[in-house]
């Protein structure tokens, strides 16, 4: 199950660590969506392929295309540089949905008063990242996940670095972030 939590600002740029406050103020899944938009799934990795909850979200939001993801040493090319880059501040003008295989790793992502929220995922965790959140995102200590990627349409995968206020993705987030966010019906 995830795990999401308020990470020290002085200790935030050391992306693999944990860095809980002392004491670590955890917030729950419902507080994340609220917080943020953040929006979690709980798919058994086991029955995902036979049981339809994942068919369901899938066609209730639209997701028609996947692909399935591997980042490690050992899979993915320029690894350094590619974990570097996933962990620089961003946003995309589409939802980053990712529902966890193996592995494990963390999200982060900014709360309306701009401080980071680190949300750790594992298998069977499905998380799907609003368009237009500052995020970023990293392995833990084990340097393993594999996931499936949903979209809406062919993938369109640009990060937008901060600053990246003026986008049209920004301001429809920040506009919802201000009026309060609405769950999918799944």
């Amino acid at each position: 199950m995830v795990q999401a939590w308020y990470m020290d600002e002085d200790t935030a740029s050391d992306q693999r660590l944990e860095h809980h406050r002392n004491p670590p103020e955890y917030i729950t899944v419902e507080q994340l969506y609220k917080k943020t938009g953040v929006e979690y799934f709980n798919i058994n990795v086991s029955t995902h392929t036979t049981d339809g909850v994942l068919d369901k979200i899938k066609k209730e939001r639209g997701y028609t295309f996947e692909d399935e993801m591997c980042c490690s040493k050992d899979h993915l090319e320029n690894y350094e540089e590619k974990i570097k880059s996933f962990f620089t501040e961003h946003l995309h003008t589409d939802e980053e949905i990712r529902y966890i295989l193996d592995g494990s790793g963390y999200f982060d992502v900014r709360d309306a008063e701009d401080n980071w929220i680190r949300i750790a995922v594992s298998a069977g965790d499905m998380i799907i990242i609003p368009a237009g959140i500052y995020h970023r995102f990293t392995l833990d200590t084990k340097n393993y996940i594999r996931a499936k990627r949903f979209f809406v349409g062919e993938p369109v995968w640009l990060p937008y670095n901060r600053p990246a206020d003026n986008m049209p993705a920004r301001q429809e987030y920040i506009d919802k972030l201000q009026k309060g966010f609405v769950a999918a019906a799944c």
